[in-house]
């Protein structure tokens, strides 16, 4: 029989940066889900954990400074869900270092009449700074539990749980500021919670916001005056030793792309062997096993293709994104809560600021660089959902990896010097990209540049385990909310390549009569042949599966597979022996500064010679500049949809397309 358990809802607030993320993570171990709060862009994170008789659910608002003067939408958020959300307890996380900062923030929270508890977090780096906070004396004063934690290795934490309990049960409410006469007297009048009568007084008479405000700085002052105790240190911190390099406008930049190189060159060579091996078991294993038993059932043939072809390889699909955003979100998170990610928003901030762009929109440009995909997905810690939406678009014109498969194959059949195709190619992916931004700027996205004020925190050393369990979160995002579509449209594609069923010939495929269709509307681009139409369709599912179903449908191969009688035995064993290999690939990738990965394979260099009638170099081109322009790929659209809106993202695509075949036209009409 299922117990059945209490439950109680409650809320982390606090300023940018002060952990609230990593109390999260050790209070629900891991348990973390990860999404956008309803009808807007802004990241969401809540977990469960359960303790005694009750299930705790916590739900993490976004991180802000003020709920006084509503500009961001993360601001808007976290005041909304304060006064209309289901919660029972607020759980205030507060940098000790920075207490008369946080304790503000505090002070509104007071307002909010709800039972409340304050948590001091990183006292370890109150300590090295010289701050002291007595809690005990904090708790006196404002009336609640007040507990002191170190968010980096957990300690402490384990005493929100009995705290929550106890608030719960004995209806604990903090101290109520009490306001100059005046107001007190007018509210008494009112009805609702204290912070809604005081918001409704401002209304009536606007010159009493300055009284209450002051009032209330009033108070966080006082109070951190009471609580606190400073040391005089004569030594520099770490932070500022590090910061007069990291921040240097030259030892800076160089530190900065040298980071940036690493972080490509571990996320590839570390992910690759194990995306190689997942694609391998699917292949080499998986499909096979499943002919086989599905053969002895005697499943008609039809089914037997389906399970095999749809069903697994959109499954590979799907896995195949998983090591290289494991490793990217990995890295990404460690850079983040240690400290140096904002320092790279701070660096080039004013570099963004000239085409209408905040230094924080870096990082996700450059993730581009190795996949799309997560490079979006990056874009969820935006403030402003505009911002948020112009980076999105930038983003699909930075070329991956898949299409460097594609530009590398293509230039070196069709041109002299592929070396300069591919690198106009990726010059011409920064333009395209900068100018999109610039035309989104002064239209559907116009809106002022707002100051952006970035608070650097000190450098730390991160918990291993909170990072993983942070991945771990986005992993599992990735595949509720874009796996699962990905899946489905690579099912749409297969069958539209594979029926009707028996058929040999790709041409009489419904892909091949959808690419004759096409033709028509690709003939003043010099893309007028159906295979080249055919293979852009199919390569929407993965820009480096062009080359090969090019491949195919130039030389008519028949589609149907038939598989040797698999050992069970022996091809697990390999598979695991395989897996081993990958795994001392991927550790042994450590000991080599260079890339070893992103090279066009050789195996592909046999279909050089059956592409090569195809096309002019002029077409090649046009061929080449289509790929680089039109949307990346499926997975792409599918984020963007997730993460901003699907009108949003079919406009988009619909504009790539429109201003892929207009400069594919250009190049093959004028020049």
């Amino acid at each position: 029989m299922e117990k059945d358990f209490k439950e109680i809802k409650v809320v982390l607030v606090g300023n940018p940066n002060v952990g609230k993320t990593s109390i999260l993570n050790y209070l629900v171990k891991g348990n973390l889900k990860i999404g956008n709060w309803s009808g807007v862009t802004v990241e969401r994170k809540e977990g469960q954990a359960f303790f005694k008789d009750y299930k705790i659910t916590f739900i993490d608002l976004p991180g802000v400074y003020t709920i006084e003067e509503i500009i961001s939408e993360d601001e808007k958020i976290a005041l909304d869900f304060l006064l209309n959300g289901d919660y029972d307890i607020i759980l205030n996380v507060v940098e000790t270092p920075k207490i008369e900062r946080d304790a503000y923030l505090t002070c509104q929270l007071l307002d909010m009449e709800k039972p409340l508890i304050v948590v001091l977090n990183m006292i370890d780096e109150a300590e090295e700074f010289g701050v002291e906070v007595s809690a005990e004396r904090l708790s006196e004063l404002l009336k609640t539990i007040v507990i002191k934690t170190n968010g980096r290795t957990g300690e402490g934490v384990e005493e929100i749980f009995p705290a929550i309990i106890e608030v719960y049960e004995k209806n604990i409410k903090p101290v109520s500021i009490v306001y100059p006469s005046e107001i007190e007297e007018r509210i008494k009048k009112i009805e609702g919670i204290k912070w809604v009568k005081l918001q409704k007084l401002i209304k009536e008479n606007s010159e009493l916001y300055e009284s209450i405000k002051e009032k209330r700085l009033k108070f966080s002052r006082g109070l951190t005056k009471e609580v606190t105790r400073r040391r005089i240190l004569n030594k520099r911190t770490l932070t500022e030793i590090l910061d007069s390099v990291f921040l240097h406008p030259i030892l800076g930049i160089l530190c900065f792309f040298l980071i940036m190189y690493l972080f490509f060159k571990i996320s590839f060579d570390f992910s690759t062997p194990f995306v190689d091996w997942i694609d391998n078991f699917m292949q080499d294993f998986l499909t096979p096993l499943t002919f086989s038993l599905l053969n002895k059932l005697g499943a008609p043939q039809f089914l037997i293709s389906f399970f095999t072809g749809a069903v697994i390889g959109g499954v590979g699909i799907v896995l195949t994104f998983f090591p290289l955003i494991m490793v990217m979100y990995f890295l990404l998170t460690l850079l983040e809560t240690s400290g140096y990610l904002p320092r790279v928003a701070f660096l080039m901030d004013r570099f963004t600021h000239k085409i209408g762009l905040h230094g924080q929109s870096i990082i996700p440009l450059i993730l581009g660089l190795g996949c799309n995909v997560p490079a979006v997905v990056a874009t969820r810690t935006f403030q402003d959902t505009k911002d948020k939406l112009l980076v999105i678009a930038m983003i699909p014109f930075i070329s991956c990896p898949a299409r460097l498969v594609v530009f590398s194959f293509i230039a070196l059949i069709f041109f002299k010097n592929p070396t300069l195709i591919i690198f106009i190619l990726y010059l011409l992916g920064f333009i395209f990209s900068i100018l999109t931004s610039l035309i989104l700027r002064k239209t559907l996205l116009k809106k002022e540049l707002s100051h952006f004020v970035m608070d650097l925190p000190p450098y730390r050393v991160p918990s291993l385990k909170m990072v993983y369990n942070i991945t771990i979160g986005y992993l599992k995002s990735f595949l509720y909310r874009a796996g699962t579509v990905i899946f489905m449209v690579s099912v749409v594609i297969w069958l539209l390549l594979n029926l009707p069923y028996g058929e040999k010939n790709i041409e009489n495929t419904l892909a091949g009569k959808i690419g004759k269709s096409l033709s028509y509307i690709f003939e003043p681009v010099g893309l007028g042949d159906w295979r080249i139409t055919t293979s852009l369709l199919s390569g929407f599912l993965a820009r480096e599966a062009i080359i090969s179903n090019m491949g195919i449908i130039v030389t008519q191969e028949e589609k149907e597979e038939v598989y040797p009688e698999i050992k069970i035995g022996l091809a697990l064993k390999e598979q695991v022996i395989n897996l081993g290999k990958a795994i001392k690939e991927s550790f042994a990738s450590f000991f080599y500064f260079l890339p070893k990965t992103l090279e066009v394979e050789e195996e592909l260099s046999g279909l050089k010679d059956k592409i090569k009638g195809l096309l002019t170099p002029k077409q090649a081109l046009s061929f080449l500049l289509f790929v680089l322009i039109y949307n990346s790929c499926l997975a792409t659209v599918v984020v963007m949809a997730k993460e901003g809106n699907w009108k949003f993202s079919l406009g988009f695509l619909l504009y790539s397309f429109v201003l892929a075949w207009l400069i594919a036209f250009v190049n093959f009409n004028i020049f």
